[in-house]
């Protein structure tokens, strides 16, 4: 019986994807731009790491690895670290990213050091028992929280989504405290000199990086992180004014305030109310009516200071007090938080609107803002 010769079977090469499907053979440019739209943060770091080993000695490797993750996760270092550690040609436009990217590196070495001593301290201090400190422990709180959530509105705006997000209020939400607002304050600081360096032109490694985006588009990331920004500022100043103060005469001052009526929060003009015991014996103070808008600024000329009476303030200068309706209140409230008296005073004399004599009632709507002994 003759033999059958049967067809040899030909099996198909799998798709690339990711990283591996980077179109090098278009350019150093081409790769930019497709880890910008096309590889996850994942793999990006995994890159960047990459990177990171085959570039630096051990010891400096070690200590720039020891950094959180996302300070590997952009676009840019993933695309210049798989350029490089792919073996793909050396020219002026790598060249350029790649010393970039290594004196940024550089300066990931000494934060290194330090976190790997703390934990080698940690270890030796508890070797079988594994605990976190409260530091470590709002670390972690922030990474898996609001880090998160900052992370996630980066990846929807490099999908092309024109999100934003409310801080003040993920804060709240998460439980978080007011020192938790630096490392959030660090991050959206560099979005924003990144993206109004790229508006302006001011840097050509951003005016490059950004250069898929129209001015429109960059112009409303500037103003989001603006905003993000400010939040953190009205987290910081909420923080103050709820932080228990010792009160010299608790006794007459807790009895001045016990039927004092005000707003403890509010939610819409994100603000916090100060503890009414801090304005009895202070010589300003500024409140915000929520529901008016009514911005007032009192002011006491007597020695003792401010009194409170049921839910009046006694001893007003009727002649130098005053109280404006604000049109844009979110503008002048924010100076009134972080300003001095001078800049208030100069940011107030530019409202259009007409200052009167304030009554010096208080009432369910009121939010103290702010009092002081000048």
């Amino acid at each position: 019986m003759p033999l059958v010769k049967r067809k040899k079977k030909t099996i198909r090469a799998r798709r690339r994807t990711g990283a591996a499907a980077a179109p090098v053979e278009k350019g150093f440019d081409s790769v930019l731009y497709y880890f910008q739209n096309e590889v996850d943060r994942k793999e990006t770091i995994e890159c960047t790491k990459s990177f990171i080993r085959t570039t630096f000695n051990k010891t400096d490797a070690k200590n720039i690895l020891a950094n959180p993750d996302y300070n590997f996760g952009h676009s840019y270092m993933g695309a210049t670290s798989y350029w490089y550690t792919s073996g793909q040609e050396v020219n002026e436009r790598s060249t350029y990213w790649h010393d970039s990217l290594v004196n940024r590196f550089k300066g990931y070495i000494d934060a290194g050091k330090t976190i790997l001593k703390e934990k080698a301290l940690e270890k030796k201090v508890e070797k079988n028992i594994v605990t976190l400190s409260p530091m470590q422990r709002l670390q972690n709180k922030i990474s898996n929280t609001i880090m998160q959530d900052l992370l996630n509105l980066e990846d929807q705006w490099i999908e092309g989504e024109k999100t934003d997000i409310d801080i003040y209020s993920l804060f709240k939400k998460h439980g978080l405290p007011n020192s938790a607002t630096l490392p959030v304050r660090q991050l959206i600081e560099g979005w924003l000199l990144d993206y109004d360096d790229a508006l302006h032109a001011r840097c050509d490694q951003a005016v490059e990086g950004y250069s898929h985006l129209k001015k429109p588009e960059l112009k409303r990331r500037v103003k989001a992180c603006q905003d993000m920004l400010l939040d953190l500022d009205k987290l910081k100043s909420a923080a103050k004014a709820q932080r228990k103060t010792r009160v010299k005469q608790p006794k007459a001052a807790d009895k001045q305030v016990s039927k004092v009526k005000y707003k403890k929060e509010d939610s819409e003009f994100k603000l916090a109310s100060i503890n009414p015991v801090q304005i009895v014996g202070k010589t300003r103070l500024y409140t915000f009516n929520t529901k008016s808008r009514m911005l007032t600024e009192y002011i006491t000329q007597s020695v003792g200071g401010f009194e409170i009476s049921g839910t009046s303030i006694k001893n007003i200068d009727s002649v130098n007090s005053r109280t404006v309706k604000l049109r844009k209140p979110n503008e002048i409230l924010a100076l009134v938080l972080t300003k001095s008296v001078k800049q208030i005073h100069i940011a107030w004399d530019t409202l259009t609107t007409k200052s009167s004599v304030p009554n010096g009632r208080l009432n369910d709507d009121t939010i103290l803002l702010k009092a002081l002994d000048k």
